[in-house]
């Protein structure tokens, strides 16, 4: 039998081990050199994606910039809203109207400084847009060169294109409303100033004349006033006979009603103090006074509002002259005797011993009309009844001593209230008129955003060549494997977009770019630092919304003098924070926007311009027809040729975008762009030379350059 030297019934034999392991090897390190030329164009896809990323983060941090000088044209459209609405407020104090007149200065500068501001950064962000194009491609082609070298020796040259490539013009409007409240505080302030001024003069009036009702009510305890008085000399119920310590919570219907519940008190317990047909006299004409002034103090009423007060307080006789002006000396209410001569006598009280058989009555005016005697017993005449209010009105231990007091202070208050009331109207009226005005810029300011649109907002495309040939055993060579093979110039594309990502890191990164604008005041002080400092709280207002806008106006008003005595201070103050609490001002969208890697479908389909259009032409073809020599490089490498920026040769590293020049404090901080070195250095040809580089890659692998 023929033996098979390849085979033997017992197992393998030497011969076939070997072929076999030959065998095995040769596929092994044909596979690895199949890893090896797949890793190498795998490179390539991995470099165009981290320079798709570079180059659409260009945008990105565009987008920063946008939100910072947007933020810093509301805030300071805010901060001029409020320097007005507070200098009108200052304006409602006599005290603060220096104040007023400053701040309102300020309001106008302010908005000056917002106004440029907005032109400036207008101009510079239109002119960064128009940079974004060779931004991106420097980024991604610094990215690309970065992965240089490796063991193939690669040399990346990347081109970005941004989609759309040109960005819609960007706009900062003006702020008409803030024209008409400069106006209208202009032709107004004066009136407002004066007629406050006025309306304070008459406040103090009225508030003096109150302070000292005040206090002859019930202010002077423990000393004689009408609570004490009430309290010591008759049995009035306590709820009747209250206690205030403050004027604050004190009105004149206090001592009105106070006086109303004594009289009635009095008149309820009044008995004679002893036996004798004199004091039973008094006593008698003390309950008819009593009864009297019950009447007659009854019939007085106060009327308060905010805006108006009517208020009487009946008077009470404090000596005889005063009493024949009373219905005490007409009322005929006196017994009238006979005496022996045939004389008209008329007595105190029908007790008198005298008045027995008494046929008539009459008053004391009758008596004083003559032809009367006085009684021998009661010694009645007009003057009995005159001093019984004249002992308690005259010296400070009477009731009546204290009530006449709060009684001339009301009328004095009245007088000063019908001064000031009408005043206070007309300032109310004024300012609110002013404060409207400040509402309505306010809504207009906070519905104001910068639109910006830039280039490359809907992605970027990136074109990437490896421009250095290579043996594909390089760095893997072999002896099982066949030398010869090149792995050739290599290319790729790929793309990204902006996708929104946590707002909070979009606003911690506002806030730190934020941080510092308004912390260089210098000796800033009065209206100047309480402006600085509104502008500080209110560069949180794009951020934080409503609450910052609250919040520095409140801080800000806490720095008036707003106390007076017309209380128009605080309304003023009161009528501010509700304009600016009707502003709702929502914060700003801060979702920040990062870069990643889609297909470059979505982006070029995702636009309607030239270059999208014909990448997507060509890219259909390419896939349909890839054995055809066209090439998806030599058709869309031209077309971003032009994106290069001249002006950006001369920019020394830095883009200055606008200035803030804050009228206060001399604060003055630029808004700068750094550019990357790579940008500097490249300012002069960058996209020319990567152009003219990929075109040759383009010509060496497909022999041809009909796109010239």
């Amino acid at each position: 039998m023929k033996r098979d030297v390849l085979f033997e019934k017992d197992g393998f034999s030497t011969l076939g081990m070997v072929v076999a392991l030959l065998v095995t090897l040769s596929l092994l390190f044909s596979a690895a050199r199949v890893y090896r030329a797949s890793s190498a164009s795998a490179d390539i896809q991995n470099v165009a994606d981290a320079a798709a990323l570079a180059a659409e983060n260009e945008v990105a941090e565009f987008m920063i910039v946008v939100r910072v000088c947007d933020a810093v044209v509301l805030s300071l459209s805010l901060t001029g809203l409020a320097s007005y609405g507070l200098g009108i407020v200052a304006l409602c104090v006599p005290g603060a109207a220096g104040v007023g007149e400053k701040l309102i200065e300020m309001g106008g500068k302010v908005m000056d400084a917002r106004d440029a501001f907005a032109d400036k950064a207008a101009n510079g962000l239109n002119q960064l847009q128009k940079a974004l194009p060779f931004l991106a491609a420097a980024n991604a082609a610094t990215v690309a060169s970065s992965n240089n070298g490796s063991s193939l020796g690669a040399e990346y040259l990347a081109l970005a294109v941004l989609v759309p490539t040109e960005g819609e013009k960007i706009g900062i409007d003006s702020v008409e409303e803030a024209d008409k409240l400069e106006k209208a505080v202009d032709e107004q302030a004066d009136d407002l100033e004066r007629a406050a001024k006025e309306a304070e003069e008459a406040a103090q009036e009225a508030n003096e004349a109150k302070m000292r009702a005040f206090s002859r009510d019930c202010g002077d305890d423990p000393s004689y006033c009408m609570y004490e008085r009430a309290r010591t000399l008759s049995s009035i119920e306590a709820a009747d006979n209250p206690l205030y310590r403050s004027v604050d919570a004190w009105s004149f219907s206090v001592p009105l009603k106070r006086a109303q519940a004594y009289y009635a008190s009095r008149l309820a317990e009044e008995a004679p103090e002893g036996a004798s047909v004199e004091e039973r006299a008094r006593s008698a004409l003390r309950e008819r006074f009593y009864r009297f002034a019950s009447s007659e103090v009854g019939r007085g009423y106060v009327h308060e509002t905010e805006g108006s007060f009517d208020a009487f307080f009946p008077q009470l006789p404090k000596n005889t002259d005063e009493m024949r002006l009373t219905t005490l000396y007409t009322e005929t209410a006196y017994p009238v005797t006979m005496d022996s001569s045939g004389s008209p006598v008329m007595h105190a009280w029908a007790g008198c011993p005298q008045a027995g058989g008494a046929t008539a009555r009459g008053s004391i005016a009758q008596m004083e009309a003559g032809g009367y005697a006085m009684c021998p017993a009661c010694g009645f005449t007009a003057a009995s009844m005159g001093k019984v209010a004249a002992a308690s009105t005259s010296i400070e231990n009477g009731f009546e001593y204290h009530y006449v007091a709060v009684a001339q202070a009301a009328e004095d208050y009245q007088k000063a209230r019908a001064r000031l009331d009408p005043r206070t109207a007309a300032v109310k009226n004024q300012a609110q008129g002013l404060l409207d005005l400040c509402k309505q810029a306010l809504e207009q300011v906070g519905g104001q955003r910068i639109d910006a649109a830039p280039p490359g907002r809907l992605g970027v495309v990136v074109m990437v060549a490896n421009m250095r040939a290579a043996a594909a055993s390089t760095g893997f060579e072999s002896s099982f494997v066949q030398e010869g093979g090149m792995l050739g110039m290599r290319a790729a594309v790929s793309a990204a977009t902006l996708v929104p990502d946590s707002a909070d890191e979009g606003r911690s990164v506002l806030a730190s770019l934020l941080d510092g604008f308004a912390e260089d005041g210098g000796s800033a002080v009065g209206a100047a630092r309480m402006v600085l400092d509104c502008w500080s709280s209110l560069l949180r207002a794009y951020a934080e919304g409503q609450q910052a806008v609250e919040t520095g106006v409140a801080q800000a008003l806490d720095g008036l003098p707003l106390a007076s005595a017309s209380g128009l201070g605080t309304w003023a103050a009161d009528a501010l924070g509700s304009c600016v609490g009707a502003l709702g001002l929502q914060p700003a969208k801060l979702d920040a926007l990062k870069p990643v890697v889609v297909n470059t479908q979505h982006v070029a389909a995702a636009d309607e311009g030239a270059f999208a259009v014909r990448f997507l032409a060509v890219k259909r073809q390419a896939l349909a027809f890839p054995s055809t020599t066209t090439d998806l490089f030599s058709s869309v490498v031209d077309s971003v040729e032009d994106a290069v920026l001249e002006e950006l040769a001369d920019s020394n590293g830095t883009i200055e975008l606008a200035v803030i020049e804050f009228p206060v404090g001399g604060v003055s901080v630029p808004i700068t762009i750094t550019l990357p070195p790579a940008v500097v250095e490249a300012a002069g040809g960058l996209v020319d030379n990567l152009a003219d580089a990929l075109r040759s890659v383009c010509g060496e692998v497909t022999g041809v350059r009909a796109w010239e």
